[in-house]
């Protein structure tokens, strides 16, 4: 099975012409055609060209003799590379710094200078998916052929494949929209995460309307602070990525990045007294969904009736509205669109892992703070009884957000289960004891437990918050495994929530007194 679409017919480009495009001369590149570019030796088809970069551990260019024999026609290095890509006979074209022109190389082999549809990137700490995913639910309501990448997945019209990073590598990206561009889709919506747009992924791709969700704590430990992480963000609405842009005013920083756009800006809030163009007003809100308004700068009106849980799932559903209005959708077929109870998954999101009986129990992908804070209020919206959340942290990622985690925890539900979650190559046990610390230190009176095994950390929030609460299982979502010391482990914590219900005595099937009445 391909892990990365490209398209069905590559257009070659000679090599020198490639060289000249990069205003280096590259030695004997002669009249060789080149058809898509690769960064690993397990991406190459024959005719490609191989792009050596430096890593941490080995040179790329130690690998040329093996691109070679997969096929590669040429490699495409720095300095450090030359020596020992030119011992492989292949033709090399070297450049200062091979990262920064990649974007820029793989545009021209892919054909992508222009698109023959609309192009939606979405920023944000969090909310980056379900936007996307709203999106793509919004262009099929416009009858549109659609595309998105995604973490959860890239997909092509009918196509789909599971995603490795949250932005693709500038090769997959443009290979990617050069096969949307061949499967005649009228639209497209990406992820576009701070990584990718500070480490050259999405460089090449300028997009029709730029989204910004909101920014909270988190990848400090890729950037120096959050003024910088901001600034990472904040490059996607400028002329060289966007035309214009979108953005939401709920946190913070979204004021900051209105300041810093150098493209047209609308914004959007949930909060009236934030003076946004567009405003979100949540009038319901269930355990199988959220209804607001989106009010338009003209004074239109849509119900957004959204099978998504919280303030800020609707929040995402008026900034995809809005993004779609920038591009220039007509308003009376957005009116249409968002007509009846959207059509929309987004996958390992609030995953609804209940029984017929017994408490609610969600399992979501959530990984900092702000994301708890929301999804446990939105939970506490619709809960009549306790709230409990099970709660871990990645190891070998950002700890300073750890402490913070558990503070959220013990604020917003009444008992909180700190358990291992993806450890990776850390020691657990400080993990949880950072997240602990944060939650004793709240000042609040949760219950607070330390129950490293997963499995029996959500017997006991279920056990603690009784038949009618709700239980938050955060971070997992629909993962089938546990990274632990570099092994992936199986384990599904959505499977063992509904084990664990059964076991204690829930009967299996789906919730209806409230999830299966008609909508409104």
């Amino acid at each position: 099975m391909p892990h990365a679409f490209r398209p069905d017919r590559p257009r070659p480009v000679r090599l020198d012409v490639l060289a000249r495009a990069l205003g280096v001369d590259g030695p004997g590149a002669g009249a060789v055609p080149v058809a898509g570019l690769a960064l690993a030796t397990d991406e190459l088809r024959p005719g490609m060209l191989f792009a050596a970069l430096p890593g941490r551990v080995a040179h790329g260019a130690q690998y040329a003799e093996v691109a070679r024999d997969a096929g590669a026609a040429a490699v495409l290095t720095d300095p450090d590379g030359q020596a020992a890509a030119r011992r492989s006979g292949l033709p090399v074209v070297v450049v200062p710094e091979v990262r920064a022109r990649l974007g820029e190389v793989a545009r021209l082999l892919a054909g992508t200078e222009s698109l023959p549809f609309p192009l939606f990137g979405v920023t944000g700490t969090n909310g980056k998916t379900s936007t996307v995913h709203l999106l793509d639910a919004l262009m099929r309501r416009l009858g549109w052929r659609s595309a998105i990448s995604s973490t959860v997945e890239r997909r092509v019209d009918d196509e789909s494949l599971p995603s490795a990073l949250t932005t693709p590598e500038a090769p997959e990206l443009h290979a990617f929209l050069a096969r949307a561009a061949e499967r005649g889709v009228d639209g497209a919506a990406l992820e576009v995460s701070a990584q990718g747009l500070s480490r050259h992924r999405t460089d090449g791709v300028v997009f029709d309307v730029a989204g910004f969700t909101n920014l909270s704590h988190d990848h400090l430990d890729d950037y120096a602070d959050m003024d910088e992480y901001l600034a990472a963000k904040a490059l996607l609405f400028t002329p060289a990525r966007s035309r214009a842009g979108a953005v939401s005013l709920d946190s913070p920083a979204g004021r900051r990045i209105v300041e810093r756009a150098t493209v047209p800006v609308a914004t959007i809030s949930t909060e009236p007294a934030a003076g946004a163009d567009w405003t979100v007003l949540v009038r319901e809100q269930r355990p199988d969904g959220t209804r607001s308004t989106l009010t338009a700068p003209d004074g239109t009106t849509f119900d957004l009736n959204l099978p998504l849980l919280g303030v800020h799932m609707a929040a995402n559903a008026g900034l995809a509205v809005a993004m779609l209005a920038t591009a220039g959708v007509p308003v009376a077929a957005l009116l249409d669109a968002t007509e009846g109870r959207l059509d929309v998954v987004v996958p390992g999101r609030m995953a609804d892992a209940s029984a017929a009986t017994g408490p609610r129990v969600f399992v979501d992908f959530a990984h900092t703070p702000d994301a708890f804070a929301k999804s446990l209020q939105a939970v506490r919206a619709f809960a009549p009884g306790r709230v409990g959340i099970v709660l871990g942290a990645d190891g070998d990622r950002d700890p300073s957000k750890r402490s913070a985690m558990g503070a959220v925890a013990a604020e917003a539900a009444d008992v909180v289960i700190v358990a291992d979650h993806h450890p990776r190559f850390e020691d657990p046990a400080p993990i949880r004891a950072a997240i602990l610390d944060g939650a004793r230190a709240s000042g609040h009176e949760a219950l607070v437990v330390e129950e490293p095994d997963p499995a029996r950390a959500i017997r006991r929030a279920i056990a603690e918050v009784g038949d009618d609460g709700v239980v938050y299982w955060a971070g997992p979502g629909l993962t089938d495994y546990r990274d632990v010391r570099g092994v992936h482990v199986p384990y599904s914590s959505f499977r063992d929530a509904q084990a664990a219900l059964a076991e204690a005595g829930h009967l299996p099937g789906a919730r209806c007194e409230l999830a299966c009445e008609p909508s409104m």
